[in-house]
């Protein structure tokens, strides 16, 4: 959180850059994430940069998602939509954690993460860490204010080896060569 006003700002520079003219890349994961409101500008998938990303409008946040071991998923800014949510799903394996720093929170924290029985409110510059074994959904109450958050996926280093991180890094990378020579150009929207 230390980072917290540099990120706010090289989010607002990304964002102002579609603005701009430039490539809108904020996209869908899944045709949940869709349905529900929520977008994500990727910015590492399966652990790795994005071929012509601009990162040049975000190094410090690039510099920092560098050093962490980002899991076979996405890092980036994720937005939630007023009056919508993500329902209530799992998904299903303990490889990796997420964390979650509030970057625009509406009015009266009224965005909210529900993980196992817990309910949480998101705070500017706070970082939320849950695992995405646990059934969880989101929800943001507010009449006309989107949710920001950077989401990160990273390995489960409190349960993983470094051994096993690299093996798995090693069967992401094998997975995505394989559905690039199947024809599989993109996962959801994210371009391979």
């Amino acid at each position: 959180a230390d980072n917290y006003e540099t990120i706010l700002e090289e989010y607002h520079a990304l964002v102002a850059d579609v603005e701009n003219g430039g490539m809108d890349r904020f996209q869908s994961v899944t045709s949940m994430n869709y349905d529900s409101g929520w977008k994500t500008l990727v910015l590492f998938y399966n652990g790795h940069r994005i071929e012509g990303f601009p990162y040049h409008l975000c190094p410090t946040t690039t510099r920092l998602l560098e050093t962490m071991p980002l899991a076979g998923r996405i890092a980036g800014f994720n937005r939630q939509q007023p009056l919508t949510g993500i329902p209530r799903h799992t998904d299903g394996n303990n490889m990796w954690l997420t964390t979650q720093m509030g970057l625009k929170i509406p009015d009266g924290q009224a965005a909210r993460i529900t993980v196992a029985e817990e309910t949480q409110r998101w705070n500017a510059g706070e970082c939320l860490l849950y695992d995405t074994t646990y059934w969880h959904e989101t929800f943001n109450e507010h009449e006309s204010q989107e949710r920001v958050v950077l989401h990160v996926d990273f390995f489960n280093t409190l349960s993983m080896t470094p051994l096993e991180i690299e093996i798995l890094q090693y069967i992401y990378s094998l997975r995505e060569q394989f559905m690039k020579a199947e024809g599989v150009s993109k996962v959801g929207a994210q371009i391979l």
